[in-house]
């Protein structure tokens, strides 16, 4: 099965709920007016899509009608996605990934998916022809690292560990070394899941970022959040707090199958002004790709 056929799939919930709410508005549609827009706000707002998302979407979509003077439902519908994708696609959602070695660094918290997405991208870039090196630096969590072996083995990638609580910017100072020593191409770091409020924790999270900026200055670095999309509007606020203590450069969006509220991706990337770099679709370890906005819009609408 192809990815985008995978992707149909596992958003198979989010189409039924959000196909199920926009159909049943077209289906008693008389003319493009007020009434309808109105309707189809209603539509996206209990579809997850969040209240501020929506407005801004059907005022797009309000424009449109207008200047384009649209008064066919099918038009409206492919105006509608349009817009969608416009939201998912005025952010940059490609890896920088410029230098050799690049790194990428994982946060978010615990229970989300970190361990399995950080296995997945691994096995993702080495699919791309990339040497990945994995540094196991959540010493905090009782069998996070053993988590992490079981994917790095799956993945064939290299994995830098030490015991549960080793100071976790020194694992990432070894694994900086074996890096540059395997000439790797990605360095992928694990941290410990970090709730906002859990200060010492950042604190630990910059002690890792002063290691990564002494020992690579030079290198491309990607800060990623990693977000379960069974959360639904949940998402955008965890995002949020998490923003106000660390530089986040895009997000993973994890069990997607899992969910029907996928239309929170919308809000979670509008409300942000944050791109998803990589989609989760599935359980086995070819089931997270990079994320594609016209693909996404197509699977679920």
């Amino acid at each position: 099965m192809g990815f985008f056929d995978k992707l149909k799939q596992g958003l198979s919930k989010t189409k039924t709920s959000i196909n199920e709410k926009i159909n049943n508005v077209f289906k008693n549609f008389r003319k493009v007016d007020e009434e309808l827009l109105e309707e189809l706000e209603e539509a996206l707002i209990m579809s997850d899509v969040g209240m501020e998302t929506s407005m801004k979407i059907i005022q797009n979509l309000r424009d449109k009608i207008k200047t384009e003077k649209i008064e066919d439902a099918d038009l409206v519908k492919q105006a509608l996605r349009d817009q969608m994708e416009e939201i998912l696609s005025s952010v940059d959602s490609e890896l920088k990934l410029q230098t050799t070695p690049s790194v990428i660094l994982v946060v978010g918290v615990n229970g989300v998916g970190k361990t399995t997405s950080i296995g997945k991208i691994a096995n993702n870039l080495k699919k791309d022809g990339k040497k990945v090196v994995i540094a196991a630096a959540d010493t905090f969590r009782a069998a996070a690292v053993e988590q992490l072996e079981v994917w790095a083995n799956r993945a064939g990638c290299q994995m830098v560990k030490r015991n549960e609580g080793t100071d976790p910017a020194s694992v990432v100072f070894d694994s900086i070394k074996v890096t540059k020593q395997e000439n790797a191409d990605v360095l992928i770091i694990d941290t410990a899941g970090r709730l906002h409020n859990k200060k010492y924790l950042m604190d630990e999270l910059i002690k890792i970022k002063k290691v990564v900026d002494k020992e690579l200055p030079d290198a491309s670095k990607e800060t990623l959040m990693v977000l379960d999309a069974t959360t639904g509007q949940n998402a955008i606020l965890q995002v949020k707090a998490f923003k106000e203590a660390v530089d986040i450069d895009g997000l993973i969006l994890t069990k997607l199958d899992g969910t029907s509220k996928g239309g929170a991706v919308l809000g979670i990337v509008s409300e942000n002004n944050m791109p998803i770099k990589f989609i989760g679709v599935g359980e086995q370890i070819d089931d997270m790709q990079k994320f594609n906005s016209t693909d996404f819009v197509n699977s679920i609408i």
